[in-house]
């Protein structure tokens, strides 16, 4: 059983997310800060933590940050800013996925299940990809820019992979979101925008190998 951490300064909300969750079989912990959040995850694993972005005491990125330090547990945050810098922030950081108020809880538990497929193995006939300077270790998960480890999150990563093992071929934004996110219905095309962006931020001199193919998508061309 998938044990799940929901943590926002409103009672209601964690109550909503609270009775979806445990519909769908999750067992569940609350915490109403960033600090209790802190330390519930210094003494439990959690498979998911739902994290609001605006809370007293300790903000959701600050609070983020630090859960990540202690434990990679994907995250999930919420929160009623939909500017595209607070989303850059949060990827940044590790956030695997992004949803704003209001939401719809059931959308929320799709996002959740699929955040907890995670782990889909890459198939691919080489252990590590080499384009140039750019190295890909598919088992390890490590990406370096001429000799140095690239900054990239789970998911800029599991992105980078899924467009390097289809070289030269036309994907479109509905095709990434089904097979990198595991979702089509509940996904936004500016998800896979956003995080080309920072893709191609974290891949420097290597960042044209992607290359964008107007009105569909990307392609992956080194």
């Amino acid at each position: 059983m998938a044990k799940i951490l929901i943590v926002d300064d409103e009672a209601n909300i964690r109550e909503v997310v609270r009775e979806y969750c445990e519909i769908n079989g999750f067992e569940t912990e609350e915490a109403e800060n960033g600090l209790v959040a802190i330390e519930k995850v210094k003494n439990t694993h959690f498979d998911c933590v739902i994290l609001d972005v605006m809370m007293p005491v300790l903000d959701g990125f600050s609070t983020c940050k630090q859960i990540k330090s202690i434990d990679q547990v994907p995250v999930i945050m919420l929160s009623a800013r939909q500017e595209e810098y607070d989303k850059l922030f949060g990827f940044e950081l590790g956030v695997d996925d992004y949803v704003t108020k209001p939401f719809s809880p059931k959308e929320l538990i799709a996002r959740i299940k699929v955040v907890l497929e995670r782990g889909k193995k890459t198939q691919t006939n080489s252990d590590v990809m080499i384009f140039k300077g750019l190295q890909i270790d598919v088992l390890g998960r490590v990406v370096t820019v001429d000799g140095e480890k690239a900054p990239l999150t789970p998911k800029e990563i599991d992105l980078l992979l899924y467009l390097a093992t289809h070289p030269n071929v036309a994907l479109s934004r509905e095709t990434l979101l089904v097979e990198v996110w595991n979702y089509d219905y509940f996904g936004d095309d500016r998800t896979v925008d956003t995080h080309i962006k920072m893709l191609r931020h974290n891949l420097g001199p290597y960042r044209d190998f992607i290359t964008t193919v107007r009105g569909m998508g990307y392609k992956f061309e080194a």
